[in-house]
């Protein structure tokens, strides 16, 4: 059997007999708790519905990845380093180059500064 078929129509037609079997055979038993916005278990706080969202955890999570990635791609370049000539080189390290200006620019700006919030 070609994979392409199997792929395009055969794994089709077993998602739709499973679905349709969860369908037709499983217990349809809603309850109260089950039905309710609040299904974790925790009480609702009536009137109270944000919380205090600080923004300096979301831009360290979103700068920890991009420099993260940054170390991903380091390391390819460490071990074929010699196989990717000078171009190679010079690539790789203007891209760190770029890299490291927004890092620069970052700690300027206090992006990376922690704060306590109290």
């Amino acid at each position: 059997m070609n994979n392409i078929l199997m792929l395009f129509i055969f794994v089709p037609i077993l998602t739709g007999i499973l679905l349709a079997l969860n369908l037709l055979l499983a217990p349809k038993q809603p309850y109260e708790a089950k039905v309710s916005a609040y299904e974790c278990g925790f009480s609702p706080v009536y009137g109270q519905t944000r919380n205090v969202f600080y923004i300096n955890f979301f831009k360290v999570a979103l700068l920890f990845l991009v420099f993260d990635l940054e170390i991903l791609l380091l390391f390819p370049i460490a071990v074929t380093l010699y196989n990717v000539s000078v171009f190679g080189f010079s690539i790789a390290l203007i891209f760190f180059i770029v890299l490291t200006i927004g890092f620069v620019l970052e700690i300027g700006s206090g992006t990376i500064k922690l704060v306590s919030n109290k």
